[in-house]
């Protein structure tokens, strides 16, 4: 039996993405029956948002070092381009914020404040950039729409 914990980052990105081809389903039938009410403007806001807060929810407080931040960087643009309409993912992890938090441990725990990221979701012909980016003056890592590409 293989222990969830002993899987690196990638084999648990491709476990994900086994799962997540099983329930695949008709994809023009889900567009009609749930956002017929939105504008595909809207619609590539919304898909980029959702995975740009599915980040933030399911990636902060992981545990990371410098030896593992590459792997965990790979690991959210893998999982996270699995989501409907993503199509790039760029994550960096800032080492000086990193060695900044560095416990006597030789790992912190993965903050807001470490991370900038871009997502490119694609509806059709509109792209968004949703991003994520610690703003010093905010003290706070802001999600916002950075572009819209129509």
């Amino acid at each position: 039996m293989v222990k969830w914990w002993n899987l690196n980052w990638i084999t648990i990105v491709c476990k994900i993405t086994s799962l997540i081809i099983l329930f695949k389903g008709d994809i023009m039938e889900i567009n009609e029956k749930y956002f017929s009410n939105i504008t595909r403007r809207e619609r590539a806001i919304f898909e980029g948002a959702i995975s740009m807060g599915a980040l933030f929810h399911q990636f902060i407080g992981t545990p990371v070092n410098k030896k593992s931040a590459s792997s965990l960087k790979i690991a959210i643009s893998k999982s996270l381009q699995l989501q409907p309409a993503i199509e790039k993912v760029e994550v960096n992890i800032d080492f000086k914020k990193l060695d900044e938090a560095m416990s006597d441990f030789d790992y912190v725990s993965l903050s807001g404040e470490m991370l900038n990221v871009r997502i490119h979701s694609k509806i059709e012909d509109v792209l968004a950039i949703i991003r994520m980016e610690f703003i010093e003056d905010l003290k706070y890592p802001l999600m916002y729409v950075e572009e819209i590409i129509e």
